[in-house]
C-alpha cells in the first residue's frame, strides 16, 4: 500500500519566487529514489500562504530512506541559502483507494 506524505510550507509571498525556482532547479533529486512514485509542488490559489509538497512512496520505508539519504544530501547542498518557508509540518497518509481516467 503506498503512502502519501504532504509537507506544509509556509512561505511569505516575497519569498514564493524563491521557493518555486529552488524546487524548480533540484534537478531530479527524488525521482531515482527507491520507492518514489509521485511528486507534486502545489501554489496556493487563495486565502493561505501555505504551498503543499506533495509526494508519494511505495512504502513508509522507502520514505525514511529517501529521508535519511537523498533528502538529507540534497539540503546540505543548498549552502547559506536562507529558508523560503517560515515554518512546515508534515502529514502523513496511507492509500486506501485510488483511481485514475478511465481507459478506451
Amino acid at each position: 500500500m503506498s503512502v502519501v506524505k504532504i509537507n506544509v510550507l509556509t512561505v511569505p509571498a516575497e519569498q514564493r519566487e524563491i521557493l518555486e525556482k529552488r524546487f524548480a532547479s533540484r534537478a531530479g533529486s527524488v525521482e531515482g529514489s527507491d520507492g518514489f512514485e509521485w511528486f507534486e509542488l502545489l501554489r496556493p490559489v487563495e486565502g493561505t500562504d501555505q504551498y503543499l509538497v506533495y509526494t508519494r512512496w511505495r512504502s513508509e520505508e522507502d520514505f525514511q530512506g529517501w529521508m535519511s539519504g537523498s533528502m538529507q544530501a540534497a539540503h546540505r547542498g543548498s549552502g547559506d541559502a536562507k529558508p523560503a518557508a517560515s515554518g512546515s509540518s508534515l502529514w502523513s497518509f496511507e492509500v486506501v483507494q485510488s483511481t485514475g481516467p478511465k481507459q478506451d
